[in-house]
């Protein structure tokens, strides 16, 4: 049994090899350059420097699960980032200069790039800067809770408008992203730097059978100020505005209806109504960031106006 388990294990490994000989043949010479001999990618050219779906990142050599996309943010360096890998999926060498350590894949030792801590991104204070020719994206479907229902807001610094959002009794989950312009999948310095059209702002996921889009929607208005037309608080650009993204007629007019309320109260509403489009999550860094601080939002509060 001993020698069978052994001549299995050999036609297992040789397999392997045959197969991974065949996938070295059909990479091209820039793959080669950078996965076989230890290259680099240029920067800000990477197909997956600013890919915000969500999915498992493999290496394009032996296909091996090297980092889940959750652990991926933007750390403006040029070439993707993580700060966490899959368990046992890198193996870190460090470089002949003794100055910085090179990952490669634990699986087949494809050449990833170099990994780097203390830099303070992230609360793991780990960045693997990851060549984008490494990788493949093996995508998650973004499929949502029929049991669920989602809402859209934007009001200033989406931090601000998550955190409190986030606290309301049937409300499950909010997300801060993007939303309102025409750049796919910004990152958020080209948000704040005001050239996409599009405002910071907030996916909603709750439950209809605790809390009523009314009710969230009149939080909204409640914990930001509707009337302030250049920003929020003193974050002032396009990027920072006040508005409501509606899905349908039904939430359309719930926003009408708040909006007039206010009027009636006094106020000068400057929020937009506008339809929904394509949200896009900002990177991880971005999510629960009060939370992760350990502070309140310094833009927004609570007033009732209602």
């Amino acid at each position: 049994m001993r020698y069978i388990f052994i001549f299995i294990l050999i036609i297992t490994t040789m397999n392997a090899l045959e197969s991974l000989e065949k996938k070295i043949e059909k990479l091209s010479d820039e793959e080669k350059r950078v996965i076989l001999h230890k290259g680099t990618e240029r920067p800000f050219v990477g197909k997956y420097t600013d890919e915000k779906s969500r999915g498992i990142y493999t290496c394009k050599l032996c296909d091996a699960p090297l980092f889940d996309s959750s652990s991926k943010f933007d750390s403006r360096s040029g070439w993707p980032s993580f700060d966490d890998e899959i368990k046992g999926a890198i193996k870190r060498i460090p470089d002949k200069d003794g100055r910085r350590v090179e990952i490669v894949c634990s699986h087949c030792g494809a050449h990833l790039g170099h990994v780097f801590e203390g830099e303070g991104f992230t609360s793991k204070n780990t960045r693997h800067c990851v060549n984008s020719i490494s990788l493949n994206l093996v995508k998650k479907p973004d499929t949502k809770n029929e049991n669920l229902s989602y809402a859209y807001f934007a009001g200033g610094c989406f931090w601000g408008v998550e955190y409190y959002l986030q606290k309301l009794s049937g409300v499950k989950e909010v997300t801060s992203g993007f939303m309102g312009g025409f750049v796919k999948n910004p990152s958020y310095y080209e948000v704040v730097r005001s050239n996409t059209g599009h405002l910071e702002s907030v996916e909603v996921v709750y439950d209809e059978s605790k809390i009523s889009y009314e009710e969230i929607a009149k939080a909204f208005f409640e914990i930001h100020d509707p009337t302030q037309t250049n920003g929020q608080g003193p974050d002032i650009g396009e990027q920072y505005l006040s508005a409501i993204f509606v899905q349908n007629d039904k939430e359309r007019e719930v926003a009408e209806d708040l909006i007039s309320k206010l009027e009636a109260n006094g106020y000068r509403v400057a929020t937009k109504i506008i339809k929904k489009s394509d949200f896009y999550p900002a990177d991880e860094s971005h999510q629960n960031y009060y939370d992760k601080k350990g502070s309140a939002p310094y833009c927004h509060g609570y007033v009732k106006r209602f």
